[in-house]
């Protein structure tokens, strides 16, 4: 290899039409990924953790694993859906008001492809900012509600409550503490998030 080639990283035509190939061409747009591998991507770069499920017996598992590994057998669950409640009432979990509840465990709107974030509202937080939920959430949720972005979502909000549309509508989207010179996520409360994903498709 010669000195310039080196210095200065100059490539040969045979690597250069390798590096092309593997790019899908010059001139090629980029590789749209499908929605829900974008959103694992995404949410998992936002600090989130995955748990994929095939059932509702594995739903029930993972969600005793995550008690197990935080500890939580002695703590305090919360939750505002109590159809949801119901759901988990074989694992016998210890639930209390908001103000004591050491993890909140929730439905969820939409799951949002393009930032990997979570759409809730009011359906699921009633007129409570997420300030005041606990930093430990769990969010239960089926591959049918994963969009490509919160205008889709805010959409089929709307759909599904013609009568009447939820309020209080919001985002998480920061599942890792934010570094303190981050201004694009100031103010927005950082949460510890499990995602227990149902496949329903």
């Amino acid at each position: 290899m010669s000195l310039f080639r080196k210095l200065f990283g100059s490539k040969s035509d045979k690597e250069k039409e390798e590096e092309t190939t593997s790019q899908g061409g010059k001139y090629m747009p980029p590789v749209k990924l499908p929605i829900d591998e974008s959103f694992m991507i995404n949410f998992k770069d936002n600090g989130g953790k995955f748990l994929y499920c095939d059932t509702m017996n594995e739903v029930y598992d993972n969600m005793a694993l995550i008690i197990e590994e935080n500890n939580w057998q002695d703590k305090s669950a919360y939750f505002y859906d109590q159809n949801l409640k119901q759901s988990f009432n074989d694992l016998y979990l210890n639930t209390s008001g908001l103000s004591d509840a050491t993890y909140f465990v929730s439905t969820c709107e939409n799951l949002i492809s393009d930032d990997g974030s979570i759409l809730l509202s009011s359906n699921q937080l009633a007129e409570k900012k997420l300030s005041e939920f606990p930093t430990n959430i769990i969010i239960f949720a089926t591959t049918s509600q994963i969009v490509t972005n919160i205008g889709e979502g805010l959409r089929e909000i709307k759909t599904k409550n013609a009568n009447k549309i939820p309020t209080n509508i919001s985002t998480i989207k920061l599942f890792k503490p934010a570094a303190e010179n981050d201004f694009l996520t100031y103010g927005s409360p950082s949460k510890n998030l499990y995602l227990l994903l149902l496949e329903d498709l």
